[in-house]
């Protein structure tokens, strides 16, 4: 019953806790060690009702009135000073949206001529209007040039902080088990809460080596210490700084354009454990005042770090004490050429909507060339833009592989759990284009079962390239596009940073039981790992199971949208993260469901477990799930996996409410362009009465509004922010029509408009109430108090 019940990351996991292998399945596991944590900002304001707008004192101006010229305006009325005063800038990122006509307008702001890298706004707008905005810019006083408004050792160091609020809540939980096993949900988590404690805080401080501000180095190596999961190393690196320090070399990337991003930036090499080069600059970022009810400014170096299992943004503090404030792990002119046409290429695999080997056989299934996601296809890409080849201007020239290589997605095997990929395997076809390859799992011993998976390879890489795909195009027709920063090398000459498709690493040999995705801003590669499931004989294969699949792309699809593509640092901790998580259930969920209502677990297949590896399955009955908000204060959901599920099962709930009201379609891709370039106004799969391309159904207009929701959200949203901007995308779409269906689908599972929560942390703490109460002008009949909700 498991297809009746489907599967399941900034760098995102689909389990708590990841290992790793290399080619001999029986050598040592090792735990992947992942840093996240950030300053919590009590300011930050998410405003999506025209009354709110208002209150600053903005009226709409001329529906002709140019975009970004609105945002300009409307910023200068926000903060009360223009943009010539060089306290903000509007982000390159920014972009019109082509679906709804919204324009998402991104803002930096700036201090003593540095970015404050978490003064972030938002602004949407249409036809003149502010429709919604997110504000978290510093609201202090201004610190003298290149200082802070507060010494680093008074600091409320949010490392420190983060990591007192973790050891108090694993000791609730401890104080709860039997013997010496804690049980969180379904799984034994004693050795997982260990090394979470392991990974965020133990680490050494190392002593000064210098008080200049302008050395980033010992700042940086103060990070590497923390960050690296080799404790030979880090302890080395306390007991050896200089020699380590002076091992680095460093470049000066200067820009000499006074509107650049970042006008001074350096290139560092030879960092220890970093795979490449990392980059640094100088920032401020806000901390919280003694008070705690506002923020003042720290002067911090930002780094940018890949390693081997991560991809790191920090901020540490630039003076001594260097003090970690910030981490999130994220675990671009040439004539365009044009797309050569090609026959179709031939896959056996379980088609789109098959989760598992369990829910259906594999088929014989055409390359969907869908000439608005994919003119190309699958498999060609421009010659410039191919990284396995080398280097030089051929404009117009195209490369058609016959191996699962293409602009959207590299697929391959990487057995070795490295980041190599170009040379790694991937299957070819054959002279027909039909990649047709057996997979007929046989029944082994532990000591055969990992030579029996590889022995497949074909058929699973296969498969991982045409769910990518698949995904690509699905998010594409939804908004993922290339000004919205999706994942392609070669953008078609239609905005957005390029050289960024997905590498999809099969059989990733760096773990089991698992899945990650490394999100960087746009216009670098997104990294998908895939792995083994050792968990039935023989080896289940994760590559095979599309829940998961469409899990991992998902974070990069709510990395990108949220905040704008070139931050990825608006989802890693707290809320925030869960929902990163929570989107990826709750769309993979909705790909694979069909018209009769059915329960769904996640990873079911993979784990080999009925009611997969979440706390409860995904159902409309509170019997079977009872996830509310106020869920998120019991033991056990501190982390963004559990905080995610609470999040997917709302949204979950929110849909079958919209397909009450809208019916089903069987089809969730939207119909293709004809002949002439042009996607068919008067079909089955749109609204006819509305101008904009509007979905009829409930199941396609729940995933439009999620997607244009994420679009709208602020950086760092909570889940009232991303409610918000759910229901403000309908307002754009459908004029209103569903607000209330959908509050009070959100109020059903305790997210109504007298939810709160209080004593807010930035990893997910606090004491929330449930919410059951809509806005006055949705209430059936008279208004009743909230229900109380007791753990």
């Amino acid at each position: 019953m498991r297809c009746l019940l489907t599967a399941s990351v900034v760098f995102a996991t689909l389990a708590g806790s990841v290992y790793g292998h290399g080619r001999d399945s029986n050598t040592p596991l090792r735990r992947r060690k992942t840093l996240g944590f950030g300053p919590e900002h009590p300011h930050a304001v998410f405003n999506s009702n025209p009354y709110q707008i208002q209150t600053v004192g903005f009226t709409p101006l001329s529906p002709t009135t140019d975009p970004y010229e609105v945002a300009r305006l409307f910023v200068s009325d926000v903060l009360g000073v223009s943009d010539d005063t060089g306290s903000w800038k509007i982000r390159k990122d920014s972009y019109t949206d082509k679906n709804t006509g919204v324009t998402h307008v991104y803002v930096r702001q700036v201090v003593n001529g540095l970015e404050v890298t978490d003064g972030d706004m938002n602004i949407n707008v249409k036809d003149g209007r502010v429709l919604s905005y997110g504000n978290s810019f510093y609201q202090g006083p201004k610190p003298a040039a290149y200082s802070s408004t507060v010494a680093p050792e008074d600091l409320r160091h949010p490392q420190d902080e983060y990591c007192g609020q973790l050891h108090s809540h694993i000791g609730s939980l401890l104080r709860q088990s039997a013997g010496d096993q804690v049980v969180m949900g379904s799984s034994v988590v004693t050795p997982e809460l260990a090394h979470i404690v392991d990974s965020n805080c133990a680490h050494p401080q190392l002593d000064p080596l210098t008080s200049d501000p302008t050395d980033f180095r010992p700042a940086l190596l103060q990070f590497m210490a923390a960050a690296t999961p080799n404790r030979e190393l880090s302890d080395d690196i306390a007991e050896n700084p200089s020699r380590y320090i002076n091992k680095m070399s460093i470049t000066d990337e200067s820009h000499f354009a006074p509107g650049s991003e970042t006008q001074v930036q350096f290139k560092i090499d030879n960092v220890p454990d970093a795979v490449s080069t990392a980059t640094a600059h100088l920032a401020y970022i806000q901390v919280p005042n003694q008070a705690g009810d506002g923020t003042e400014l720290q002067l911090v170096w930002k780094f940018e770090v890949e390693m081997q299992d991560n991809w790191y943004e920090s901020a540490v503090t630039a003076t001594t004490p260097h003090r970690i404030v910030s981490v999130v792990d994220w675990a671009s002119d040439s004539p365009i050429p044009i797309p050569p046409k090609t026959e179709p290429a031939t896959y056996n695999v379980f088609s789109w909507g098959i989760n598992d080997p369990e829910c259906g056989p594999r088929s014989l299934e055409k390359e969907n060339i869908d000439s608005i996601a994919s003119p190309a296809g699958w498999h060609s890409i421009p010659v410039d833009n191919d990284p396995s080849t080398p280097r030089g201007k051929k404009p117009g020239v195209w490369k058609k592989s016959a191996t699962t290589w293409g602009n959207n997605v590299f697929a391959q095997e990487n057995w070795e759990g490295a980041n190599n990929y170009i040379h790694n395997f991937r299957p070819a076809s054959d002279a027909d284009g039909v990649f047709d390859f057996p997979y007929e799992p046989k029944k082994t011993d532990k000591d055969d079962a990992y030579t029996e998976a590889t022995s497949y390879i074909n058929a699973t890489v296969t498969q991982l390239f045409y769910t990518n795909n698949k995904i690509h195009d699905f998010y594409y027709r939804y908004g993922f596009n290339e000004v919205a920063g999706n994942f392609q090398q070669y953008n078609f000459g239609r905005g957005g940073e390029e050289n960024d498709a997905v590498i999809a690493n099969a059989q990733d040999g760096s773990g089991y039981n698992n899945a990650n995705f490394m999100t960087p801003p746009d216009g670098r590669n997104g990294r998908m790992r895939m792995y083994l499931w050792n968990t039935a004989l023989p080896y289940r294969d994760g590559d095979l199971e599309a829940g998961i699949v469409i899990h991992e792309y998902s974070h990069g699809l709510s990395t990108r949208l949220t905040g704008g593509p070139a931050n990825s640092g608006c989802l890693g901790w707290g809320e925030a993260g869960g929902m990163g998580e929570g989107w990826g259930d709750f769309l993979a969920t909705t790909i694979r469901a069909n018209r009769t209502y059915s329960d769904y677990a996640m990873g079911a297949w993979a784990a080999n477990k009925t009611t997969g590896i979440r706390n409860f399955v995904y159902s409309t009955d509170e019997g079977v799930n009872p996830s509310t908000y106020k869920t998120l204060d019991k033991p056990g959901y501190w982390g963004v996996h559990a905080i995610g599920e609470v999040w997917a099962e709302i949204l979950w709930v929110v849909s079958q409410k919209l397909i009450a009201k809208h019916g089903y379609s069987d089809d969730l891709f939207p119909p293709v362009a004809g002949a002439d370039g042009v996607v068919p106004r008067e079909h089955h799969f749109w609204r006819q009465d509305k101008d904009l391309y509007v979905p009829k159904h409930g199941n396609t207009l729940m995933v439009q509004l999620v997607i244009n929701g994420m679009k709208l959200q602020p950086c760092r949203p909570s889940f009232f922010d991303a409610r918000d901007a759910i229901i403000e995308a309908d307002r754009v779409l459908t004029d209103g029509e569903n607000v209330c269906l959908l509050w009070k689908g959100f109020a059903e599972r305790g997210l109504g408009v007298d939810a709160k929560v209080e004593g807010r942390t930035p990893w997910g703490g606090g004491v929330r109430t449930n919410g059951y109460a809509v806005p006055f002008q949705c209430q059936d009949g008279p208004s009743a108090p909230s229900t109380p909700e007791f753990l």
